[in-house]
């Protein structure tokens, strides 16, 4: 055989092996064969009591079964993650508001009144006055959010209660600010009320000031009572130590810093006991 035979018949057998490789690989491909949509159940049904005094106790224990992602090779072991999912009926879980809880491999979750009380409140922001109607389920997912399985939805009714307010509100229903950064400077004691610069109450406790001049480099106080120095509100820390723009306060707390001199609309919430101070 000369040389050029022996060339062909070497690139033949190499090209045979290639093939005979290409078609091993192929067979050897891992496929998903299918799974099984988790079966969510719950620890109660139907009313889900809430009440502030029970806050510590379990509202509800959520649990579902394994989707067994099932592979060509057998089942699946990678890991699986799951993703609670709470929103009001109607909606079809697509409210921008809904919680979402993840959970990686667990196959339960328990949530206490004061958990899903924080959800209801803070999250999907419902009304405490009124009852509403609830939906939740689980959605399973393996690897980078492959292969989504949706289970069933479990519906319920729950009246979400009032948390008490961080700072108690002022129980004269007025508050007034007072200061060096004020128009009206510190105020004397007895002084007469300046209609200037009381906040409207807009709710139990929400005050807003719509519209005050401030002095930038001045201090300020938050009162009840304007010409009364026997309560007021103000920073956590040392005097003029607060974030200008809005921050925690509280009863009897120190003297809080002005922004840059300009007109401002000033928030004090005592629910969350946070005030903001917006530039106009």
């Amino acid at each position: 055989m000369n040389m050029r035979n022996k060339l062909l018949t070497l690139l033949l057998s190499t090209s045979f092996l290639i093939t005979l490789w290409s078609c091993k690989k192929e067979e050897n491909k891992i496929f998903f064969e299918g799974g099984t949509p988790p079966v969510l159940t719950s620890s109660i049904t139907g009313t889900i009591p809430l009440a502030f005094n029970n806050k510590d106790q379990q509202a509800l224990k959520l649990s579902w079964t394994n989707p067994d992602y099932k592979f060509t090779t057998g089942l699946s072991s990678q890991s699986v993650s799951y993703q609670v999912e709470i929103d009001t009926t109607g909606s079809d879980f697509t409210n921008p508001n809904r919680k979402i809880l993840s959970i990686s491999n667990d196959l339960s979750l328990t949530l206490t009144q004061d958990q899903l009380n924080d959800y209801l409140l803070n999250q999907l922001q419902l009304n405490t006055t009124m009852t509403h109607n609830l939906e939740m389920r689980v959605r399973s997912t393996i690897g980078s959010a492959a292969v989504p399985l949706v289970s069933n939805v479990l519906k319920f009714t729950v009246k979400p209660y009032a948390i008490p307010p961080k700072v108690a509100p002022p129980a004269s229903g007025k508050l007034f600010i007072t200061g060096s950064a004020t128009p009206g400077g510190w105020m004397g004691s007895p002084a007469a009320e300046l209609a200037s610069q009381k906040f409207t109450q807009v709710s139990p406790t929400l005050y807003v000031l719509n519209n005050i001049a401030l002095t930038g480099g001045g201090s300020y106080l938050l009162v009840p009572q304007y010409g009364d120095w026997g309560a007021k509100y103000g920073g956590l820390g040392a005097n003029n130590m607060n974030n200008v723009n809005g921050d925690d306060f509280k009863a009897n707390g120190s003297d809080l810093a002005a922004p840059a001199s300009g007109n401002y609309k000033i928030e004090v919430d005592f629910q969350r006991g946070k005030f903001t101070v917006t530039k106009l």
